[in-house]
């Protein structure tokens, strides 16, 4: 049964950091496109980042980009969202997903209408 599973949320310190995980199971991982995509409430669902399948490319969500970081280990069928310097708006439940590859666009962020197999979240508050 595919399976995308959300780890490592929590309150983190404003202007700190937090990483994380995306474990997949059920599929082969390798052979999708992963995005991070964030839903703060009252708010829609928004990209943040994606990554290709092998890893060698990734998006960025201007919000984000230059402090937060997306990378993937095929072997261990996880990806990870590294955020750093986090403010306020970053707060909000983390979602990943997958997308076939020929969907990949190299710039923007991920557009969650193009992503399947949801995981439940992982929520992240930033704290003061």
């Amino acid at each position: 049964q595919l399976q995308l599973v959300e780890s490592g949320g929590g309150l983190v310190q404003l202007g700190g950091s937090l990483r994380l995980s995306c474990t997949a199971s059920g599929f082969s991982f390798d052979r999708y496109v992963i995005g991070w995509f964030r839903q703060a409430p009252g708010k829609e669902r928004e990209g943040i980042s994606g990554i290709t399948t092998n890893g060698d490319g990734a998006t960025y969500a201007d919000s984000v980009r230059g402090r937060f970081t997306i990378s993937r280990d095929n072997a261990k069928k996880t990806a990870y969202l590294e955020m750093s310097s986090v403010k306020p708006e970053d707060t909000g439940n983390y979602y990943c997903a997958l997308q076939s590859p020929h969907m990949w666009r190299n710039w923007g962020p991920p557009h969650p209408a193009d992503f399947t197999s949801w995981g439940q979240g992982t929520q992240v508050t930033v704290v003061s």
